[in-house]
Protein backbone atom coordinates (compact mmCIF):
# COMPACT_ATOMS: atom_id res chain seq x y z
CA UNK A 1 0.00 0.00 0.00
CA UNK A 2 1.58 3.42 -0.74
CA UNK A 3 1.40 5.55 2.09
CA UNK A 4 0.95 9.44 2.93
CA UNK A 5 3.81 11.07 5.12
CA UNK A 6 1.91 13.37 7.74
CA UNK A 7 3.57 16.75 8.87
CA UNK A 8 4.13 15.06 12.00
CA UNK A 9 6.15 11.90 10.34
CA UNK A 10 2.83 9.97 10.82
CA UNK A 11 2.91 7.30 7.62
CA UNK A 12 -0.99 6.67 6.50
CA UNK A 13 -2.27 4.47 3.87
CA UNK A 14 -2.87 6.82 0.58
CA UNK A 15 -6.34 4.46 0.18
CA UNK A 16 -8.17 4.38 3.02
CA UNK A 17 -12.33 3.60 3.44
CA UNK A 18 -15.06 6.03 3.88
CA UNK A 19 -18.48 5.37 5.80
CA UNK A 20 -21.19 7.80 4.69
CA UNK A 21 -24.88 6.29 4.61
CA UNK A 22 -23.12 2.99 6.45
CA UNK A 23 -24.87 1.47 9.30
CA UNK A 24 -28.02 3.13 8.86
CA UNK A 25 -29.94 -0.60 7.56
CA UNK A 26 -29.73 -4.01 9.60
CA UNK A 27 -30.23 -5.79 6.77
CA UNK A 28 -26.85 -4.53 5.25
CA UNK A 29 -25.19 -4.37 7.83
CA UNK A 30 -23.47 -8.33 7.61
CA UNK A 31 -22.33 -6.91 4.03
CA UNK A 32 -20.65 -3.51 5.54
CA UNK A 33 -19.31 -5.38 8.66
CA UNK A 34 -17.48 -8.05 5.61
CA UNK A 35 -16.46 -5.23 3.35
CA UNK A 36 -14.22 -3.19 6.34
CA UNK A 37 -13.36 -6.20 7.52
CA UNK A 38 -11.57 -7.14 4.06
CA UNK A 39 -10.29 -3.40 3.48
CA UNK A 40 -8.33 -3.99 6.67
CA UNK A 41 -6.90 -7.24 5.18
CA UNK A 42 -5.95 -5.56 2.08
CA UNK A 43 -4.12 -2.80 3.54
CA UNK A 44 -6.75 0.22 3.34
CA UNK A 45 -6.68 0.47 7.63
CA UNK A 46 -7.91 4.44 7.14
CA UNK A 47 -11.17 4.16 8.25
CA UNK A 48 -13.01 7.53 8.30
CA UNK A 49 -16.40 8.10 10.06
CA UNK A 50 -18.44 10.74 11.48
CA UNK A 51 -20.44 11.66 14.37
CA UNK A 52 -23.56 12.69 12.01
CA UNK A 53 -23.11 9.23 9.93
CA UNK A 54 -26.59 8.06 10.83
CA UNK A 55 -26.61 9.83 13.79
CA UNK A 56 -23.63 7.48 15.58
CA UNK A 57 -24.99 4.56 13.60
CA UNK A 58 -21.68 4.60 11.32
CA UNK A 59 -19.53 4.71 14.06
CA UNK A 60 -20.89 1.87 15.85
CA UNK A 61 -20.45 -0.31 12.70
CA UNK A 62 -16.85 0.66 12.44
CA UNK A 63 -16.21 -0.02 16.29
CA UNK A 64 -17.63 -3.37 15.76
CA UNK A 65 -15.40 -3.96 12.51
CA UNK A 66 -12.24 -3.20 14.03
CA UNK A 67 -12.99 -5.05 17.24
CA UNK A 68 -9.61 -6.93 18.42
CA UNK A 69 -7.96 -4.83 15.47
CA UNK A 70 -7.77 -1.65 16.82
CA UNK A 71 -3.89 -1.00 16.43
CA UNK A 72 -4.17 -2.10 13.21
CA UNK A 73 -6.62 0.96 12.65
CA UNK A 74 -5.99 4.68 11.10
CA UNK A 75 -9.11 5.73 12.70
CA UNK A 76 -10.86 9.01 11.79
CA UNK A 77 -14.25 10.78 12.96
CA UNK A 78 -15.20 14.47 12.69
CA UNK A 79 -17.23 16.94 15.11
CA UNK A 80 -20.31 18.47 13.90
CA UNK A 81 -20.08 22.60 14.03
CA UNK A 82 -23.25 22.47 15.93
CA UNK A 83 -20.73 20.77 18.96
CA UNK A 84 -17.84 22.81 18.18
CA UNK A 85 -17.53 24.96 21.50
CA UNK A 86 -14.46 24.03 23.44
CA UNK A 87 -16.99 22.08 25.88
CA UNK A 88 -19.03 20.87 23.07
CA UNK A 89 -16.08 19.10 21.08
CA UNK A 90 -14.82 17.47 24.14
CA UNK A 91 -18.00 16.34 25.00
CA UNK A 92 -18.52 14.97 21.42
CA UNK A 93 -15.64 13.11 21.20
CA UNK A 94 -15.98 11.49 23.80
CA UNK A 95 -19.36 10.10 23.07
CA UNK A 96 -18.24 9.18 19.33
CA UNK A 97 -15.32 7.00 21.30
CA UNK A 98 -17.65 5.62 23.41
CA UNK A 99 -19.60 4.15 19.76
CA UNK A 100 -16.19 3.15 18.68
CA UNK A 101 -15.32 1.24 21.30
CA UNK A 102 -11.49 2.93 21.82
CA UNK A 103 -9.99 5.09 23.84
CA UNK A 104 -8.54 7.37 21.45
CA UNK A 105 -8.69 8.80 17.50
CA UNK A 106 -5.64 8.95 15.57
CA UNK A 107 -7.32 11.79 13.86
CA UNK A 108 -10.06 14.21 14.60
CA UNK A 109 -11.71 16.62 12.06
CA UNK A 110 -13.87 19.46 12.45
CA UNK A 111 -16.55 18.36 9.77
CA UNK A 112 -17.77 22.09 8.65
CA UNK A 113 -17.26 25.55 9.72
CA UNK A 114 -20.02 27.00 12.23
CA UNK A 115 -21.08 29.25 14.32
CA UNK A 116 -18.32 28.86 16.82
CA UNK A 117 -15.05 30.33 16.29
CA UNK A 118 -12.10 28.19 15.55
CA UNK A 119 -10.28 29.31 18.14
CA UNK A 120 -12.74 27.57 20.73
CA UNK A 121 -12.45 24.42 18.78
CA UNK A 122 -8.96 24.52 18.12
CA UNK A 123 -8.43 24.75 22.02
CA UNK A 124 -10.46 21.66 22.27
CA UNK A 125 -8.73 20.17 19.98
CA UNK A 126 -5.61 20.60 21.85
CA UNK A 127 -7.17 19.89 25.11
CA UNK A 128 -8.09 16.28 23.58
CA UNK A 129 -4.76 15.85 22.59
CA UNK A 130 -3.53 16.38 26.16
CA UNK A 131 -5.72 14.10 27.57
CA UNK A 132 -4.41 11.82 25.32
CA UNK A 133 -7.91 11.19 23.67
CA UNK A 134 -6.72 12.15 19.99
CA UNK A 135 -3.16 11.89 18.61
CA UNK A 136 -3.81 15.05 15.52
CA UNK A 137 -6.58 16.75 14.24
CA UNK A 138 -7.98 18.56 11.31
CA UNK A 139 -10.65 20.02 9.56
CA UNK A 140 -13.07 19.55 6.87
CA UNK A 141 -14.42 21.39 3.77
CA UNK A 142 -12.14 24.35 4.67
CA UNK A 143 -10.77 26.51 1.36
CA UNK A 144 -7.62 28.83 1.10
CA UNK A 145 -9.43 31.51 3.39
CA UNK A 146 -10.99 29.59 5.95
CA UNK A 147 -7.48 27.53 6.40
CA UNK A 148 -5.81 31.72 5.98
CA UNK A 149 -7.94 32.12 9.17
CA UNK A 150 -7.25 28.65 11.14
CA UNK A 151 -3.29 30.03 10.64
CA UNK A 152 -3.96 32.84 12.64
CA UNK A 153 -5.49 30.63 15.43
CA UNK A 154 -3.55 30.10 18.72
CA UNK A 155 -2.55 26.63 17.97
CA UNK A 156 -4.07 26.48 14.08
CA UNK A 157 -0.66 25.45 12.18
CA UNK A 158 -1.15 21.89 14.00
CA UNK A 159 -3.71 21.37 11.55
CA UNK A 160 -2.85 17.90 9.97
CA UNK A 161 -5.37 17.16 7.57
CA UNK A 162 -8.09 19.23 5.30
CA UNK A 163 -11.02 16.65 4.21
CA UNK A 164 -12.46 18.16 1.33
CA UNK A 165 -14.56 16.99 -2.34
CA UNK A 166 -12.12 16.03 -5.06
CA UNK A 167 -12.52 14.02 -8.14
CA UNK A 168 -12.94 14.36 -12.04
CA UNK A 169 -16.17 15.97 -11.57
CA UNK A 170 -14.47 18.33 -8.90
CA UNK A 171 -10.74 19.99 -9.62
CA UNK A 172 -11.71 23.42 -8.27
CA UNK A 173 -9.35 22.95 -5.46
CA UNK A 174 -6.36 22.20 -8.07
CA UNK A 175 -6.44 25.90 -8.48
CA UNK A 176 -5.17 27.21 -5.38
CA UNK A 177 -6.13 24.61 -2.11
CA UNK A 178 -4.50 22.13 -3.25
CA UNK A 179 -1.00 23.67 -3.51
CA UNK A 180 -1.72 25.80 -0.23
CA UNK A 181 -2.25 22.50 1.45
CA UNK A 182 0.91 20.75 0.03
CA UNK A 183 3.46 23.63 0.61
CA UNK A 184 2.49 23.65 4.26
CA UNK A 185 2.40 19.89 4.37
CA UNK A 186 -0.83 19.84 5.31
CA UNK A 187 -2.18 16.52 3.98
CA UNK A 188 -5.67 16.38 1.26
CA UNK A 189 -7.98 13.48 2.11
CA UNK A 190 -10.55 13.13 -0.59
CA UNK A 191 -13.73 12.13 -0.14
CA UNK A 192 -16.47 10.73 -3.23
CA UNK A 193 -13.36 9.93 -4.91
CA UNK A 194 -15.49 8.31 -7.46
CA UNK A 195 -18.21 11.16 -7.60
CA UNK A 196 -22.14 10.61 -6.42
CA UNK A 197 -24.67 8.85 -8.12
CA UNK A 198 -22.93 6.80 -10.63
CA UNK A 199 -23.06 9.69 -13.71
CA UNK A 200 -18.98 10.00 -13.35
CA UNK A 201 -18.31 6.64 -14.02
CA UNK A 202 -20.56 6.38 -17.44
CA UNK A 203 -18.93 9.18 -19.70
CA UNK A 204 -17.30 7.78 -22.67
CA UNK A 205 -13.72 9.27 -21.78
CA UNK A 206 -13.47 7.77 -18.55
CA UNK A 207 -15.13 4.65 -20.04
CA UNK A 208 -12.06 5.03 -22.58
CA UNK A 209 -9.25 5.05 -20.71
CA UNK A 210 -10.67 2.23 -18.18
CA UNK A 211 -10.76 -0.32 -21.57
CA UNK A 212 -6.94 0.90 -22.61
CA UNK A 213 -6.29 -0.64 -18.98
CA UNK A 214 -8.56 -3.20 -18.49
CA UNK A 215 -9.74 -1.98 -15.51
CA UNK A 216 -13.18 -0.25 -14.09
CA UNK A 217 -14.20 3.68 -14.54
CA UNK A 218 -14.15 3.78 -10.43
CA UNK A 219 -10.44 2.87 -10.59
CA UNK A 220 -9.57 5.44 -13.22
CA UNK A 221 -11.52 7.89 -11.28
CA UNK A 222 -9.51 6.38 -8.00
CA UNK A 223 -6.27 6.62 -9.69
CA UNK A 224 -6.48 10.18 -10.55
CA UNK A 225 -7.61 11.16 -7.48
CA UNK A 226 -4.53 9.64 -5.67
CA UNK A 227 -1.91 11.28 -8.45
CA UNK A 228 -0.76 13.89 -6.37
CA UNK A 229 1.46 13.32 -3.53
CA UNK A 230 -0.29 14.09 0.00
CA UNK A 231 -3.53 12.90 -1.00
CA UNK A 232 -5.53 9.91 0.64
CA UNK A 233 -8.47 8.92 -0.96
CA UNK A 234 -11.70 7.11 1.32
CA UNK A 235 -13.82 5.79 -0.64
CA UNK A 236 -17.02 3.74 0.52
CA UNK A 237 -17.90 0.50 -0.39
CA UNK A 238 -20.24 -1.64 1.23
CA UNK A 239 -19.55 -4.93 -0.93
CA UNK A 240 -16.47 -7.20 -1.33
CA UNK A 241 -16.36 -7.07 -4.86
CA UNK A 242 -16.03 -3.44 -4.60
CA UNK A 243 -13.80 -3.56 -1.54
CA UNK A 244 -11.52 -5.93 -4.14
CA UNK A 245 -11.36 -3.33 -6.88
CA UNK A 246 -10.88 -0.11 -4.89
CA UNK A 247 -7.65 -1.53 -3.48
CA UNK A 248 -6.31 -2.98 -6.84
CA UNK A 249 -6.52 0.74 -7.98
CA UNK A 250 -3.75 2.12 -5.72
CA UNK A 251 -1.43 0.58 -8.50
CA UNK A 252 -2.62 1.96 -11.62
CA UNK A 253 -0.36 3.84 -13.75
CA UNK A 254 -1.59 6.47 -16.43
CA UNK A 255 0.35 7.54 -19.39
CA UNK A 256 0.55 11.45 -20.95
CA UNK A 257 -1.98 10.24 -23.15
CA UNK A 258 -5.22 9.19 -20.51
CA UNK A 259 -3.97 12.19 -18.53
CA UNK A 260 -4.62 14.40 -22.00
CA UNK A 261 -8.16 12.71 -22.67
CA UNK A 262 -9.03 13.10 -18.95
CA UNK A 263 -8.20 16.85 -18.84
CA UNK A 264 -9.98 17.38 -21.79
CA UNK A 265 -12.63 15.76 -20.86
CA UNK A 266 -12.15 17.00 -17.06
CA UNK A 267 -10.54 20.53 -17.06
CA UNK A 268 -8.37 21.77 -15.04
CA UNK A 269 -10.09 25.15 -13.47
CA UNK A 270 -8.12 28.51 -14.94
CA UNK A 271 -9.07 30.52 -12.42
CA UNK A 272 -10.29 30.63 -8.62
CA UNK A 273 -13.78 28.12 -8.16
CA UNK A 274 -16.07 28.41 -4.99
CA UNK A 275 -15.60 24.94 -2.74
CA UNK A 276 -17.50 22.10 -3.85
CA UNK A 277 -19.19 20.45 -0.68
CA UNK A 278 -21.35 17.67 -0.47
Amino acid sequence: MRVVELADGTSVPALGQGTWMMGETSARMNDELAALRLGLDLGMNLIDTAEIYGDGASEELVGEAIAGRRDEVFLVSKVAPSHASRRGTIAACEASLERLGTDRLDLYLLHWRGRFPLGETVAAMEDLIDAGKILRWGVSNFDVSDMDELMEVEGGDRCAVNQILLNLDHRGTEFDLLPWLEERIVATMAYSPIGQGGSLLRRPELLEVADRHDKTPAQIALAFTLRRPGTIAIPKASSLEHVRENAEAIDIRLDAEDWALLDEAFPPPERKMPLAII
